[in-house]
């Protein structure tokens, strides 16, 4: 039978791991006065916080408040509204896109310098409105904060705001409560708390009250209630031992506070590259006006205008704005795709993820408790279906089977249904559960049976029940048939219930227990990380009305079998897992849950290197060295709390790595903020998470992350021809005046003529690579990585080229119309002509980087090329023709003949550069292609 996944519920112990140093219920200060309170003794807890079980007086209350503070997290300082917009400015981008306005207002191009000022404020008012990002994260965990709690005061119960809770305070738990405070358990009934927001763990946990190992894990530690929980089932109460900043929720708040905003690969390599450019351009500039004077003997005037001409040239002025264009249209495509981006830059970061660290509840799997496998005695089962669906079939050695041709099976799904206290309702067609999930589970294995629970309920109607409690180990429940006789059924830990029965149930009756068979039997569970339930059942007086636990543990007890519940990995995520390997990109499961459980649903995804999984005590151990190597070797990592996170997410980031990070709780929140790419999920994620993250998934789902890779990488490589066209084209125009002033000849253009260029196909032509479709092969790629520059070996090589073959355009068609006697105004006008016509040619040579542009969807284009092209078709139509441009540029009408010279030279441009692209791809050796490609 296939025992699938999913760690036990508190029934067995993980083999021993080695010891980390505990963490204690708060952070209190490192020597000889720490407390950890989840070692303690109740008795010696309250003499620690020197009260007693009636709780504190009002006024030791107020005495100790002012000790201690609020029970509250403390505001996050904030920037004024005034400084957060000046400080949108303070960026190379931004800086480069002024100085291209201040250059272009010195040329009297008061329209140019307009729409880049308006650029510029449109891209302050959006970073404006999404800054502050971890202001908004600490105000989303202080509204975690119960706004009021139930204590014991002068030894009367009353209710009290959350934010006057003291250590020492004895505070009153029930289902529904926020935990105000982290407590130190004095009582539990059936108390069962949803630690996923802080610990990761997939199910709510059986609290209890006896102390735990020193060396136990925030998920381990039973005892305890950690503020900002939510209690699912039961009733505790606890003892008040840190508030505020002192708690674990105030810790992560901390730690948030603590870390840096990241920069995205892109504003890196746009900030280092306006760096070299701005030096470049200054130091030629100077060099060039000396030489123009000294040389040339050029009137200071003269010089400068023409220093200018090169300075506007050599300047993208539309780079950046057009580059901001292309972010936002993938932010539009990737709402598509579920995947709402919170921060601009985070579109092109998700293209170059080289490592993705994944949470396991809800994003790789499914979030819904099923059984997967069930087993009685001589009997065992395989069960079908999705979810809490009753729909999928039991399959046994002999084929599909159910509760009506298997006595075995009946009597294991009737104790599953019964002794149960969820519920099962269709919502909208979806299969939800009201109560505990793994209750639920068994609901849905008992109808995929046959069994109907209304059927059972009214046929076997409950008389008393005793709740789960977590020093017992069980729960358990009476029912009679209303005529004669009366049955008690038992579920609980495995080990637990195989020690109270004597006997197993047979085929034809009950029969003396294999134990070892059974111990043997859970062993496999849980070696697969499965959650082990067990059940059990006995006779009882009819007419008994009441079920105590002498009854239960010292009665007759006849062991009925054990199932196995998982949480079942997505299918989907199986798929975009194996596409992210295919990628390049690693895949890290980082969980609070246990390892078992974490290693069996990684085997089952397909992630790589699951053989050792490691804990968060054994990264605890780790140096920095060995936990650099740690993250290289492992993929999956199990029972981590929000430091151990954050360390891994520093760690891959020190190795050169670009990560995003996925999460949904509070405890997620430091290592999402720190991370390239946080991701967040927007069904089941805490604000806190939200708000700390780049990007919100709306379905929670593993597969949309990959997605958003494929959306990433699109935007990547549109962004790439974007610089790839952009900074060619600027540097042929550059070079032709570069070289005539070096020659002393006439200059081919004036400079308000290169700024119609620059306007007209930066906006026209650039903008058109913004919506261009996904390169085929984009996912077989590896990722850029952070190393990788704007200006790497392939864009300096098709830079030089480029502006050659421009340069030889312009200069013959300069001379040929020169030579043919037309003015120096008409052989401008051609010169511009050309000069666009092989910007366009450039173009569609440009839109495949990595294959040949001359296919029929290569030379037809997309519709954004194709209006793009037309635009710029009739706007140099209106350039060489209309009266008010030969005012405005000093242009002359040319010829249709003239026309179709321009047209060719940018052919002739497209035929070269297509020529150089198949040789250059047919270079030997895949790494000199993949360096100049």
């Amino acid at each position: 039978m296939k025992l699938a996944v999913s760690a036990m519920i508190n029934m067995r112990r993980e083999k021993p791991m080695p010891a980390r140093p505990a963490q204690p219920a708060g952070p209190q200060p490192d020597g000889p006065g720490r407390i950890y309170w989840h070692t303690l003794e109740t008795a010696a807890a309250l003499a620690a916080q020197q009260t007693g079980t009636a709780g504190l007086s009002t006024a030791e209350g107020a005495r100790r408040l002012a000790i201690h503070g609020a029970n509250s997290l403390p505001d996050a300082k904030t920037r004024g509204a005034l400084r957060r917009f000046i400080e949108q400015f303070n960026n190379l981008l931004i800086l480069l896109l002024l100085a291209s306005a201040v250059v272009a207002a010195l040329l009297g191009h008061w329209v140019d310098a307009g729409v880049i000022i308006g650029v510029v404020v449109i891209n302050a008012i959006v970073g404006f409105i999404q800054e502050g990002k971890a202001e908004r994260a600490m105000s989303a965990i202080r509204n975690m904060l119960q706004p009021l709690a139930i204590v014991l005061r002068n030894g009367h119960r009353q209710q009290m705001e959350a934010a006057a809770l003291v250590p020492g305070d004895i505070v009153l738990l029930e289902a529904g409560d926020r935990v105000p405070a982290d407590l130190r358990l004095l009582r539990a009934h059936g108390l069962k708390i949803d630690e996923a927001p802080l610990t990761g763990e997939s199910a709510p946990v059986e609290k209890q009250v006896m102390p735990v190992a020193e060396s136990a894990a925030l998920a381990d530690r039973a005892c305890m209630a950690y503020s900002g929980t939510l209690v699912t089932a039961g009733q505790g109460q606890g003892l008040v031992v840190a508030t505020g900043l002192a708690s674990e929720l105030g810790r992560i708040s901390s730690l948030i506070q603590s870390v840096g905003a990241m920069r995205s690969p892109l504003l890196v390599q746009m900030d280092r590259f306006a760096r070299q450019l701005s030096f470049v351009i200054i130091a030629f500039s100077a060099l060039l006006l000396a030489f123009g004077l000294l040389k040339h003997q050029m009137a200071l005037d003269d010089a400068f205008l023409v220093v200018i001409g090169i300075a506007v040239a050599a300047i993208p002025e539309g780079l950046p704005a057009v580059l901001t264009i292309t972010l936002a249209i993938g932010v539009q495509r990737m709402a598509g795709r579920h995947a709402i981006i919170r921060r601009l830059a985070a579109v092109e970061t998700l293209g170059a993820v080289d490592v993705i660290c994944s949470d396991k509840t809800g994003t790789l799997t499914r979030n819904e408790m099923i059984v997967d496998g069930a087993l009685a005695p001589g009997r065992a089962w395989q069960i079908g279906g999705t979810g809490y669906g009753p729909t999928g079939d039991i399959t046994g050695p002999q084929g599909p089977t159910d509760a009506a041709g298997d006595p075995l099976l009946a009597g294991l799904a009737q104790a599953a249904l019964l002794c149960n206290d969820a519920e099962l309702a269709q919502k909208n067609g979806i299969w939800c559960v009201a109560g505990d999930p793994m209750e639920g589970a068994l609901l849905a294995f008992a109808m995929k049976a046959g069994l109907d629970p209304a059927v059972e309920a009214a046929t076997w109607p409950r008389r008393d029940a005793i709740p789960f409690d977590a020093g017992h180990r069980f729960m358990a429940t009476l029912h009679d048939n209303r005529r004669d006789r009366a049955l008690i059924l038992v579920k609980g830990a495995p080990e637990r219930l195989i020690d109270m029965c004597q006997r197993q149930q047979g085929p034809e009756g009950p029969v003396p227990l294999d134990a070892a068979h059974w111990r043997q039997a859970v062993e496999t569970f849980a070696a697969q990380g499965q959650r082990v339930l067990a059940f059990a059942a006995q006779t009882a007086s009819f007419g008994t009305e009441t079920l105590s636990f002498a009854t239960v543990e010292r009665g007759d007890l006849v062991l009925l079998g054990l199932v196995g519940l998982i949480d079942p990995p997505r299918a989907e995520a199986m798929a975009a897992i194996a596409e992210c390997h295919r990628a390049g990109i690693s895949v890290k499961m980082i969980t609070g849950d246990h390892a078992l459980t974490a290693a069996a649903i990684a085997r089952a995804l397909g992630l790589k290197q699951t053989d050792g999984v490691v804990t968060g005590r054994d990264l605890a151990a780790l140096d920095d060295a060995a936990l650099a190597h740690c993250v290289r070797v492992t993929d999956v990592f199990a029972r981590t709390t929000p430091e151990d996170k954050l360390r891994l997410v520093q760690a891959l980031q020190a190795g050169g790595r670009i990560v995003a990070m996925t999460g949904d709780g509070v405890n997620d929140a430091p290592a999402l903020k720190t991370a390239d790419v946080g991701i967040a999920m927007g069904q089941r994620g805490t604000e806190a998470a939200k708000e700390a993250a780049e990007m919100v998934l709306t379905d929670d789902n593993f597969a949309s992350i990959v997605a958003a890779v494929r959306e990433g990488r699109t935007v990547g490589d549109n962004v790439r021809k974007v610089i790839a066209w952009t900074l060619p084209t600027n540097g042929g125009e550059a070079l032709c005046m570069i070289t005539a002033l070096v020659m002393g000849t006439l200059l081919p253009m004036t400079a308000v003529q290169i700024l119609w260029i620059n306007m007209v196909t930066a906006v026209l032509l650039g903008l058109t690579l913004a919506f261009e479709p996904m390169e085929p092969g984009a996912m077989a790629r590896p990722p850029g990585g952070k190393g990788k520059g704007v200006l790497d070996r392939f864009l300096v090589w098709r830079i030089a080229l480029t502006s050659i073959l421009m340069l030889i355009g312009v200069k013959f068609t300069l001379h040929w119309m020169l030579g043919r006697g037309t003015s120096v105004e008409e052989a401008r006008t051609l010169v511009v002509n050309a000069l666009v016509a092989m910007e366009i040619f450039y173009l569609f040579s440009v839109r495949y980087l990595h294959m040949t542009s001359l296919t029929w969807t290569g030379v037809l284009g997309t519709p954004a090329v194709l209006i793009g092209v037309a635009g710029t078709v009739l706007l140099q139509l209106a350039f060489t023709y209309l009266p008010l441009c030969h005012k405005l540029f000093g242009t002359r009408p040319l010829s249709l003949g003239e026309l179709a010279v321009a047209a060719g030279t940018g052919l002739a441009l497209l035929l070269v550069l297509e020529v150089e692209k198949l040789i250059r791809h047919a270079l030997p050796g895949k790494k000199t292609r993949q360096q100049l490609s």
